[in-house]
């Protein structure tokens, strides 16, 4: 048998072979399928027109109400009606309403709903975040969500390999995000057009489980077809109790073939922001200059993790945001709320003057709670920054990690939590 990548094993098992090759056309079996209030109406619309009637499996289909909820406008309800009727009269299981719902990429995992080894689709881009899992993961089109919920089955171009390999010890205040957004920033937008994002290495295996979910959620910034993380002990410790199904940890053959390797040391990583209008434009925070900011959102799939809460929390005890921005926290689930809540987070953040929201991806993609004005500047934890992503076509996002967003927002200019003379919280 050839030597096979982690996303060939994985591709190789759901089409039921032993081995497949790069370029190759194959249809794979899902373990998941999920869909949002923006793509799910879309998929419904179109399983109806292919003349279905019940989709594969009640229990394999996750339809999260995420984008414009609680609804922003009399649209955004007819879609998430839509949504849930079609919940309602299929009897799905996973469907998650408003009040018990998270952003769709927190609330996957966090709920065990994917695990190591799993073949996933969603109508989302982002959908790539479950690679961190060890889990073959991609966003497609409503349509293919739309065939997928009658048969249980999509098809795929196998894809090139591309690995990462992260060597040394990261620097105080570097992330996930820094470690991603550094990375596109090296090879572009279309630096890893469709192929896997493999990322390894000394650093990778030495990260929390948080800062690879950030990880592989931005792989498709980079035009990845998915991004993977081996499943390891860290893997392991994190689905123990919390997956579903039986997860199955695969790795790469020590001669498996990639595209391309790429090997950074993580001494030459400092905390990155990426600058309007692409997520490749990313600096190191010393290059970074005056900048001043009309707003600071911390939250999104990206980082509304109640790691990412934490150390934002950290960087704003005992401060006050600028009064010449407004900072929007946003938990990613109800579960991280309620965690925030009981640690005392949320007080924090009010004590600092931040608006605290209920789960949404709402400003991300200028839906709602904080929608940019003309010329309006952002730093967000949020994953694109294109032109109009938050608002006004002249309003620009800027991306980076919580903790420079925090320590932004106090500054009212993109700053490190260094200048606040802020100690990097520990790392448990």
């Amino acid at each position: 048998m050839p030597p096979q990548t982690i996303t060939q094993k994985i591709l190789a098992a759901h089409c039921g072979r032993d081995d497949v090759a790069p370029g190759e056309f194959i249809n794979v079996t899902l373990d998941l399928l999920v869909g949002n209030d923006i793509t799910a109406p879309i998929a419904i619309e179109q399983f109806r027109r292919i003349g279905a009637e019940r989709v594969f499996d009640r229990d394999r289909i996750v339809l999260v109400p995420d984008h414009s909820t609680p609804n922003k406008d009399i649209n955004s309800a007819q879609q998430c009606l839509a949504m849930r009727r079609f919940a309602r009269e299929q009897h799905l299981s996973r469907y998650f309403e408003v009040g018990r719902m998270g952003i769709e990429h927190a609330l996957i995992p966090e709920q065990g709903l994917v695990t190591a080894g799993d073949c996933v689709i969603g109508a989302d881009s982002h959908t790539c975040t479950y690679g961190a899992l060890g889990a073959f993961a991609t966003g497609v089109g409503s349509t293919d969500l739309a065939a997928a919920m009658a048969t249980g089955e999509t098809w795929l171009r196998v894809p090139e390999s591309i690995r990462f390999v992260f060597n040394g010890r990261r620097q105080p205040w570097v992330g996930g995000k820094d470690l991603i957004l550094y990375t596109i920033g090296r090879i572009g937008v279309s630096g890893a057009l469709y192929q896997a994002m493999e990322f390894t290495g000394e650093a990778i295996r030495a990260l929390p489980m948080a800062d690879r979910l950030t990880m592989c959620n931005m792989a498709i910034e980079a035009g990845g077809k998915n991004g993977i993380i081996e499943p390891d002990d860290i893997t392991r410790a994190y689905l123990d109790g919390r997956s579903q199904r039986e997860p199955r940890f695969l790795s790469s053959d020590d001669d498996a073939e990639y595209a391309v390797i790429h090997e950074f040391d993580c001494a030459d990583i400092e905390p990155q922001v990426a600058f309007p209008h692409l997520p490749e434009n990313a600096r190191p925070i010393s290059e970074v200059g005056e900048v001043c900011i009309d707003q600071a959102v911390i939250g999104s799939c990206t980082n509304g993790r109640i790691e990412d809460l934490r150390i934002a929390a950290h960087v704003l005890r005992g401060r006050e945001v600028s009064p010449d921005v407004r900072l929007v926290v946003i938990p990613a689930t109800q579960q991280v709320y309620r965690q925030a809540l009981r640690e005392g987070l949320i007080d924090i953040f009010l004590d600092a003057e931040a608006a605290v929201s209920t789960p949404t991806c709402g400003p991300c993609l200028g839906g709602h709670m904080g929608v940019l004005a003309e010329g309006e500047r952002a730093i967000a934890t949020t994953n694109r920054n294109f032109v109009g992503r938050m608002g006004h076509p002249s309003s620009e996002v800027y991306l980076s990690g919580p903790a420079i967003a925090a320590a932004s927002a106090v500054l009212g200019r993109i700053a490190s939590p260094a200048e606040l003379g802020a100690d990097p919280p520990e790392e448990g």
